[in-house]
């Protein structure tokens, strides 16, 4: 049930207060949000218009077509100052969003394309944010699994070889580096994964 103020043009207000909201993520900011795991989203460059306040809930989609690829409330709705406040030239305030995620689709995305965005950010009906979560349905049982990155490195001494290998992780990162992954106590199920997709390592298999 929701209050008398659920359906205001600036926001949609629940039975607890908070809003419902979607948010649009930057071209590509998907694909960095899928190769590695952040606790929160932070997003600038906002609009002058209404936007979410702590504690509100928020559905991240992603465009062409519309998808849900996250849920998450919103911790900081503020506004970030300046990297280098004694410099004249960079004194404006830039508005900023943090979303932490509640919920996480990004492999198995959700087609929404029956939401109306308007911009980054859209008030969103918190029946149609119901609806949204409902699909995702139940989050899958979680597991442990054994995850391996094996790389050759020439080098003087075997501290010289881990320096030389976190380098390479860092320049290469998840792009181009093949991450080996399998279920705990099941290695013969190991698969590797680049750009956090199963590629197939084995050249004799492409032939």
């Amino acid at each position: 049930m929701t209050t008398d103020t659920a359906y205001r043009t600036d926001r949609t207000t629940r039975a607890d207060g908070t809003d419902t909201w979607a948010v649009l993520l930057p071209t590509g900011r998907y694909e960095a949000e899928r190769l590695v795991h952040h606790d929160t989203l932070e997003l600038t460059g906002l609009s002058d218009g209404p936007r979410p306040r702590p504690g509100d809930r928020v559905a991240v989609l992603v465009d062409e077509p519309p998808r849900l690829v996250a849920l998450g409330r919103v911790t900081d709705a503020g506004d970030r100052r300046p990297e280098v406040p004694e410099d004249a030239l960079s004194d404006r305030v830039e508005p900023r969003l943090v979303v932490a995620y509640t919920r996480r689709a990004f492999d198995e995305p959700v087609l929404a394309d029956a939401l109306a965005l308007d911009g980054p950010v859209t008030a969103l009906d918190p029946a149609a944010f119901r609806e949204l979560a409902d699909r995702l349905g139940p989050p899958p049982p979680r597991r442990t699994w054994l995850v391996s990155l094996d790389l050759p490195i020439e080098a003087a001494s075997p501290a010289e070889a881990v320096r030389l290998f976190w380098s390479y992780v860092q320049e290469l990162g998840p792009r181009e580096l093949p991450a080996f992954v399998s279920p705990s106590g099941d290695e013969l199920a190991m698969q590797a994964f680049v750009l956090g997709e199963e590629a197939n390592q084995d050249p004799e298999e492409d032939d």
